[in-house]
């Protein structure tokens, strides 16, 4: 048996419970994982919350999409993107499904070495946002030379998107709340306080324009605010502004309606988050690590909208 979080209702996060179920053993091309850490993300509440849709045939519900962890058993012909898998190996997990647990059978396929360099907590917070962040860079082409404006700069995609960007050759601008603008500066981009007035202050940062922007909090002002600023549409891409992407012509991504999943690109891009983070070039930033047993309480502080960073689940 294993603890896991259950969602047993559709609703906040009063209607989640760990509970106990059985692991099992893994058969073909999977392995288990003891959990170390599980990365928190808006689309484990979503899943809930009634975002997704209230099918009640989906409850009770498991959540959670990346934990890092310890391989403790294998099945037959279990090999992941980085070869055949022992155990013993530290992993990092991506894309599974029910990751809030101390125990899981995953798909080899998921698991790519974890850095012996990166803290469990780290490595848990690193896949999701980080292949989101390469998918919305790659979309929108953003490369050596480019200045791309980052809304939501201070989030857990933001932090990737910044970094990643910065890696790329692209300078920075990034929006931010009263408190982030530090965070932000530290990764090598130009804080630019959200809100009244935006357009023009990033106007006043880079007057020779803007060439990409990515909207990574969804909401009409960074939208908006994008058209203004970005000549090619195409340059511009969405992870939440779903609705607005069809009706603007700019690019949605992700797991939303009419959106690019990306799929393809997000697992090629997981080996090569593991390297930059293992080797110092891209940081996972924690926010605030919580007890399995207080998932509502971490799942009520990343609904509230202004964490910067990560927050993990510790099993």
């Amino acid at each position: 048996m294993t603890r896991v979080v259950l969602a047993t209702a559709y609703g906040g996060p009063e209607v989640l419970t760990v509970v106990d179920q059985p692991v099992g053993d893994p058969g073909p091309g999977q392995a288990r994982v003891e959990v170390r850490a599980a990365g928190v993300n808006p689309a484990d509440w979503k899943s809930y919350t009634g975002a997704f849709g209230t099918d009640p045939g989906q409850l009770p519900r498991r959540l959670g999409y990346e934990v890092s962890g310890v391989v403790t058993a294998v099945g037959p012909d279990a090999a992941g993107p980085a070869g055949p898998l022992s155990v013993g190996d530290e992993v990092i997990a991506f894309r599974v499904s029910g990751g809030y647990a101390a125990e899981l059978v995953v798909p080899a396929s998921a698991l790519v070495p974890k850095p012996g360099s990166l803290g469990w907590e780290q490595a848990a917070g690193l896949m999701l946002t980080g292949a989101t962040a390469v998918h919305a860079l790659t979309a929108t082409g953003v490369g050596e030379g480019d200045t791309v404006l980052v809304h939501g700069a201070a989030g857990g995609v933001g932090l990737m998107a910044v970094q990643l960007a910065a890696l790329r050759g692209a300078r920075v601008i990034g929006t931010v709340g009263s408190d982030g603008a530090d965070l932000v500066r530290r990764f090598g981009a130009e804080p630019v306080r959200y809100g009244d007035g935006l357009a023009d202050r990033v106007r006043e940062l880079a007057p020779d324009g803007v060439d990409a922007a990515l909207d990574l909090v969804g909401t009409d002002e960074a939208v908006d605010v994008s058209l203004q600023l970005v000549a090619d549409r195409q340059r511009i891409a969405t992870i939440a502004a779903f609705g607005r992407a069809g009706s603007e012509g700019i690019k949605a991504l992700g797991a939303g309606p009419g959106a690019d999943p990306g799929t393809e690109l997000r697992d090629a891009a997981r080996l090569d988050l593991a390297e930059a983070a293992g080797a110092g070039r891209l940081e996972v930033v924690v926010a605030a690590t919580f007890p399995l047993e207080e998932v509502a309480a971490a799942h009520r502080q990343g609904m509230a909208g202004h964490t910067h960073g990560k927050l993990v689940l510790l099993p």
